[in-house]
């Protein structure tokens, strides 16, 4: 697929992508830091490497607003000065965010505006309650999950929001690394599912 909006994410094998409590200063939560882990191996020519050198060439990020605040605003460059489309709910007057980062509070837009900026380029997706909204709008093309090893036991939830209907998956690639697998996973659309 060519210009594929695709969630980033690394989760617990119980689903979530935070530890309890996270907050400025705790921004993963309770031993919510044990999820990268896996990045300890970014440099390397294994799976984990691959990834990081993946996720790292995307041309633009989709984050929640919630997700862009916990990360300090990425200071306005989360890397290599892609932009960055916030999708949140309300924008406060004079509130203008940093660098290459823009607010925009609907989601289709949203996702438009990203592809257009990512030209040939994958987007990436961070925040759980952003990944609901592509998902629930028919807007996400790919999943790709850091599955690590752990148990969390409590803490913020990938998928607790998605609504009534189910959402169909074709697994195209799994990797295996130390502590991880990375799973990459196609989004059925309703039209394909039919």
């Amino acid at each position: 697929m060519n210009n594929p909006i695709r969630l980033y994410m690394s989760m617990s094998l119980d689903g979530f992508i935070a530890g309890p409590d996270d907050r400025p200063g705790q921004e993963m939560g309770r031993d919510g830091g044990r999820l990268f882990d896996w990045l300890d191996d970014r440099g390397s020519d294994g799976p984990s490497g691959r990834v990081y050198r993946e996720l790292m060439a995307t041309g633009a990020v989709i984050s929640g607003r919630r997700t862009f605040e916990l990360a300090g605003r990425w200071q306005g460059d989360h890397h290599g000065s892609v932009p960055i489309f916030v999708l949140t709910h309300h924008i406060d007057d004079g509130d203008v965010p940093p660098g290459h980062a823009r607010f925009v509070t609907d989601v289709e837009a949203c996702a438009r505006e990203a592809r257009a900026a990512a030209g040939e380029k994958a987007v990436m997706v961070h925040g759980a309650g952003t990944a609901q909204a592509l998902l629930r709008a028919g807007l996400m093309d790919e999943m790709e999950v850091h599955l690590v090893h752990v148990l969390l036991g409590e803490g913020r939830r990938l998928f607790d929001h998605l609504g009534g209907g189910h959402i169909e998956l074709d697994l195209v690639r799994r990797l295996e690394d130390r502590g991880v697998t990375h799973l990459r996973y196609r989004v059925r659309h309703p039209k394909e599912t039919a």
